[in-house]
């Protein structure tokens, strides 16, 4: 998905994934006995988390770890992991590197990685299935000004040209942040003047928790502050499917404030 060209064994008999939400897509394509290594994030399905060999973090690949695998294949993501260890895993293996800025990125991912694994049949039909849940949303009619944080110390937000910034526009709502790149940082304060109507704090990179909404509701006390479970915003492999069913639940709840 970044215009190279690899050559891999079809299909790969052994793969290491860097990539959390791939990782869990390569469950659900049915890869139990090709998949060799995850990283330590990998959480999703719990069996692979706690039985495969871990090689690092998708920030910190341990690369003597993956040299032990012997990977005829490594799936890894252009944001979740850093450009000089997937250069310096490219000198040796194979390195399929995905580049997932909104659903329909996902989507094709979905299929691609399908395709490369010999599991083509079964990724379409997920994919489909997840295009038209996606299709079959219902939009509120005036959509609420909202800002996702991602993260605290600093604040940081989810602006345009990524993933969440796609999920949020899907939903119906207007992305307050949208006119600011990727991950800005945007103080709480700063949103009032955005006219924000809604916050999401999400569960993850950064565990938002209670204490977190009663402290932008101490600044901004007309807007409406809620957790949220990152992985139904952000994961964008088979978990899209899943998410669903929470992001018709959240936007009705959203509705039900306006």
């Amino acid at each position: 998905m970044t215009g190279r060209t690899i050559t891999i064994p079809h299909p790969p008999q052994r793969i290491v994934s860097l990539v959390p939400s791939q990782t869990e897509l390569l469950f659900e394509l049915g890869l139990e006995d090709e998949v060799c290594g995850i990283t330590k994030f990998c959480i999703h399905p719990n069996e692979w988390f706690r039985n495969k060999k871990r090689v690092g973090g998708t920030k910190k690949v341990h690369l003597d770890v993956v040299e032990s695998l012997r990977p005829d294949l490594i799936i890894a993501n252009k944001e979740e992991n850093t450009k000089e260890e997937i250069e310096a895993l490219m000198q040796k293996y194979q390195v399929w590197v995905s580049d997932i800025k909104t659903v329909d990125d996902g989507l094709q991912m979905i299929k691609q990685v399908g395709a490369i694994t010999g599991t083509a049949e079964k990724a379409k039909a997920l994919a489909d299935d997840i295009a038209n849940g996606f299709g079959e949303l219902s939009r509120p009619k005036r959509g609420k000004k909202v800002a996702y944080y991602i993260w605290k110390n600093p604040w940081m937000c989810a602006g345009n040209d990524t993933f969440i910034h796609d999920v949020i526009e899907r939903c119906g709502w207007q992305n307050a942040i949208a006119d600011s790149p990727r991950y800005p940082e945007i103080e709480p304060i700063m949103l009032q003047s955005l006219g924000v109507e809604i916050v999401l704090l999400s569960s993850e990179p950064y565990p938002f928790k209670e204490k977190h909404i009663e402290e932008i509701e101490a600044l901004l006390p007309r807007v409406r502050v809620m957790l949220v479970d990152g992985e139904m915003f952000s994961w964008y492999g088979s978990r899209m499917k899943h998410a669903l069913p929470y992001l018709k639940q959240m936007i009705s709840a959203v509705a039900a404030n306006q």
